[in-house]
């Protein structure tokens, strides 16, 4: 079972170096699935939408506008209006690997409420920013990247 992203059927810009490994790992799973069927040994792969964590809001959507996250308007653009979460990942492995699903084989299932379907591609938006919007996101994801001594990091005495 692999993860991989939803970009490796819709495309997305800023994305390449993700897109063409993902998508190495989507003909991986489904050719390996073809290769070893014979054997009862399946590939299937996941492809999920966006699932908010702390860290990826900070370093894949910076908001430069000083507003807070988008989530709110990402989970209103989203057909099920609302955001995937780790257990909805976990969902659909177990269902993907369960021992009477036999017949799954050599697929990649988009896992995000339909939003790719609705909305295309992500990070478009970005397509907008200018070179300062492109160094103060830059600003915000450095700053993301260091250690907070409030989360658990010890300062040296």
């Amino acid at each position: 079972l692999s993860i991989v992203v939803t970009w490796v059927d819709t495309g997305s810009p800023f994305v390449v170096p993700s897109a063409m490994s993902k998508a190495g790992l989507d003909a991986m799973t489904k050719s390996l699935a073809v290769e070893w069927g014979p054997k009862r040994i399946r590939f299937n792969a996941i492809a999920p939408g966006v699932i908010p964590t702390q860290g990826a809001s900070q370093r894949l959507r910076p908001r430069i506008d000083g507003n807070e996250d988008s989530a709110d308007r990402r989970r209103l653009d989203n057909p099920t209006r609302r955001l995937g979460t780790g257990e909805d990942i976990g969902n659909m492995a177990a269902f993907i690997l369960a021992p009477g699903n036999t017949w799954l084989n050599g697929q990649t299932i988009t896992l995000d409420g339909g939003d790719a379907l609705a909305n295309g591609a992500y990070f478009t938006e970005y397509q907008a920013w200018d070179d300062a919007d492109w160094a103060r996101a830059g600003q915000m994801a450095k700053a993301a990247n260091q250690p907070n001594v409030n989360d658990g990091e010890q300062e040296a005495t």
